[in-house]
């Protein structure tokens, strides 16, 4: 796969590979796959996620000039989305007219529900969430990809649970008994 031509979803497939190409080509899609969902998961916004990905990817190409698997790519998403954040220290201010009115509240749906909840979590408390319940990885290969040590990681997601059934409250409580 060229530097150059991710594949985000529901991007055309349209790359080569070397040695066997269908084999790599799937190898490489399922690494930008994981990536993207990783990035997703962090950094909250379609086009953050996928810059933070092919700027991973990138920069492991150019150092390795290969993507060794997530572990790396993890580790350089989530490096190159706190750099991100630390140069994005700058106050933004919207205009009145954006903001909504007082008590003209829009619902959603689930998706905002959700979103609402999981930003109450710090981030290193999403990201090992995420990592667990929707990558299914365990806390020593969430420590392992991380850098962070299994306890801090056990601690993490055990504090996202207690926010989110907190949040929640009884309905958690009976979804979790069922």
């Amino acid at each position: 796969m060229s530097a150059t031509a991710l594949q985000f979803p529901g991007s055309p497939e349209d790359t080569m590979s070397q040695s066997n190409p269908a084999r790599a080509v799937v190898d490489e899609n399922v690494l930008v796959q994981a990536g993207y969902r990783y990035a997703l998961s962090i950094a909250r916004h379609h086009q953050d996620a996928e810059d933070l990905v092919q700027q991973a990817w990138l920069k492991l190409q150019r150092a390795y000039g290969r993507v060794e698997g997530t572990p790396v790519l993890f580790r350089t998403i989530r490096n190159l989305f706190y750099d991100m954040k630390r140069r994005s220290k700058i106050v933004q201010f919207e205009p009145l007219e954006k903001s909504p009115e007082p008590g003209k509240a829009e619902s959603m749906g689930v998706s905002h529900d959700m979103e609402l909840l999981m930003s109450r979590l710090r981030v290193e408390e999403r990201e090992a969430l995420y990592l667990n319940v929707v990558e299914g990885f365990t806390a020593t290969e969430i420590s392992e990809q991380t850098g962070s040590p299994r306890g801090t990681i056990l601690s993490h997601i055990h504090r996202a649970r207690q926010k989110l059934a907190k949040a929640l409250g009884s309905e958690f409580r009976d979804t979790k008994n069922k």
